[in-house]
C-alpha cells in the first residue's frame, strides 16, 4: 500500500505534517509492506531534502498512492477521486463552511477519514495536537499578562525553535501573586499544566484555592465535577453528566470570584451548561480579567470568547458591562487569547508528536486487518455515501441544517 504525504494547500499556511521525516523513516522499518512518498512543499516544517535524505521519493505528482496524508481541509479542487483522505475536515460538527467540502468528498467517491474521530472503541481520541494546542495557549496567556501588565515581554512562540526554546523564554520571567484556574483533564489541559509546572507555579486542592490566599502564584486544575452542580442537588456523577448533560447547572462562579487567570482547555459538549454566561461575567465578584480560551468556542461556554484571534494578532478585550470588544488595557476589560490554530506556532514538535500518534494506533490499521476498529470508526465516506456512523450528516450535506 502506498501513502502519500501531501502537501497543505490551505490558508493561511500551516507548516505542520502528518510526520516528520524520522518518524516516517520508523513507520517504513516497522511496515515493509508500506510506501511511501512525500510531495514537494516549500511550507511544511520540514524540507523535501530532509525527506529526501531519509529515502523517500520528492514528487510534484502523487495520484498513484493509494493513502492521502494531510493536516487541514483539502481544496475541493485538489482532491483526488477514488482515493482515501485523511485530514481534519471540520464536518463532524455540520460546520456551515465545509458544507460544499463533505458534498465535493461525496461525489468524488472520496474514502474520508478524519483525525478527529480517530477514537478508541470508547470514543476517547487517539490521535490529535492537544497537548501542542494547551502549551501554546497557555504560554500564550502569561505573553498577554506580561503586555498587558508591562511586566515581561517573551517573544511569539511562532518566532521561536521548538519547545526547549518556548521553555527557556519561561524562565527568564518572574510572575505576580496570581491565582489561576485551569479546565480539563485531557489532552489540551495536560499540555497547558506541563507549562504551569515548568514555571514551577504551586497546584493547590480546589478548597485551598477558594478559600485562602497565597504569597506566591498558585493553579488549580479542576474538571467537570467540580465547575457544574445537579439541579436537583444530588451528588455529581461524571459518566451521567457526559450522557446527559441537561439536568445541570454551572458551579464556576465559585471559582471566578478568586481567580485571575484562566485558561480553558476543557471539551465542551453540546447542552452542557456554559461555565460563565455574560451576565455571569456582569457579576460584581467576577474577578476572572485574562483568558486563555484553548477550546475556543465561540459565543459559547467562555463568555468573553466572542470571535477566534490570530497567530498574528492573538489578543483583544471584552468590556463585560457593554458584552462588546475593546482594547485590552481598557479598565475593566478581560484580556482575551482566543487563538483557534494554536499548534501551527510549533510545527516542529507538533508534528513530530503527531506522527508517533500515529504510526502506533492508525497505520497498524492497515495491515492487521483493523481488528482494533479503528478505521471503521474514522471512516466517514465510502461509495459516495455517508457511512452508518456518519449518516446523521445526511440533511447537513443535502443543505436541510
Amino acid at each position: 500500500m502506498k501513502f502519500a504525504i501531501i502537501k497543505e494547500r490551505k490558508n493561511p499556511p500551516d507548516r505542520r505534517v502528518v510526520f516528520s521525516p524520522q518518524m516516517l523513516a520508523e513507520a517504513r522499518a516497522q511496515f515493509p509492506d508500506a510506501s511511501f512518498v512525500i510531495e514537494s512543499s516549500d511550507i511544511r516544517i520540514f524540507s523535501d531534502q530532509e525527506y529526501a535524505s531519509e529515502g523517500f521519493e520528492i514528487a510534484q505528482d502523487v495520484s498513484d498512492a493509494d493513502v492521502m496524508l494531510g493536516v487541514k481541509e483539502v481544496p475541493m479542487d485538489a482532491l483526488i477521486p477514488n482515493k482515501k483522505y485523511f485530514f481534519f475536515s471540520h464536518t463532524i460538527k455540520k460546520q456551515p463552511y465545509n458544507r460544499a467540502l463533505l458534498q465535493a468528498i461525496l461525489s468524488k467517491h472520496i474514502e474520508m477519514y478524519d483525525h478527529e474521530v480517530i477514537t478508541k472503541q470508547n470514543g476517547a481520541r487517539l490521535i490529535g495536537f492537544g497537548r501542542y494546542a494547551g502549551l501554546v495557549g497557555a504560554y500564550n496567556g502569561f505573553r498577554l499578562l506580561g503586555i498587558r501588565d508591562g511586566i515581561f515581554d517573551l517573544p511569539k512562540v511562532e518566532n521561536l525553535k521548538d519547545l526547549a526554546e518556548v521553555k527557556q523564554e519561561l524562565d527568564k520571567i518572574t510572575l505576580p501573586n496570581i491565582k489561576i484556574a485551569l479546565s480539563g483533564t485531557g489532552k489540551v489541559a495536560k499540555g497547558a499544566k506541563e507549562i504551569l509546572d515548568h514555571l514551577n507555579i504551586k497546584e493547590v486542592t480546589d478548597d485551598e484555592y477558594l478559600s485562602q490566599d497565597f504569597d506566591e502564584p498558585v493553579y488549580c486544575l479542576i474538571d467537570v465535577t467540580e465547575y457544574n452542580k445537579r439541579i436537583d442537588g444530588h451528588p455529581m456523577d461524571k459518566y451521567a453528566f457526559y450522557k446527559d448533560p441537561s439536568g445541570y447547572e454551572s458551579d464556576f462562579m465559585k471559582y471566578a470570584k478568586v481567580t485571575d487567570y484562566f485558561i480553558a482547555g476543557h471539551f465542551y459538549g453540546d447542552g452542557a451548561p456554559f461555565l460563565f454566561t455574560r451576565e455571569d461575567a456582569k457579576h460584581p465578584e467576577f474577578k476572572i480579567n485574562l483568558v486563555a480560551d484553548v477550546s475556543c468556542d465561540i459565543d459559547g461556554p467562555v463568555a468573553s470568547t466572542i470571535r477566534p484571534s490570530t497567530i498574528a494578532d492573538p489578543f483583544y478585550g471584552y468590556d463585560p458591562v457593554t458584552e462588546s470588544e475593546v482594547e485590552m488595557t481598557t479598565p475593566g476589560a478581560i484580556a482575551v487569547m482566543a487563538v483557534d490554530n494554536l499548534p501551527c506556532e510549533l510545527p516542529k514538535d507538533a508534528s513530530e508528536g503527531f506522527g508517533e500518534m500515529f504510526v502506533k494506533h492508525v497505520i497498524p490499521s492497515f495491515f492487521n486487518e483493523d481488528t482494533d476498529g479503528v478505521l471503521e470508526r474514522a471512516l466517514m465516506t465510502q461509495d459516495g455515501k455517508l457511512t452508518p456512523r456518519y449518516a446523521y450528516l445526511q440533511d447537513y450535506v443535502d443543505g436541510n441544517e
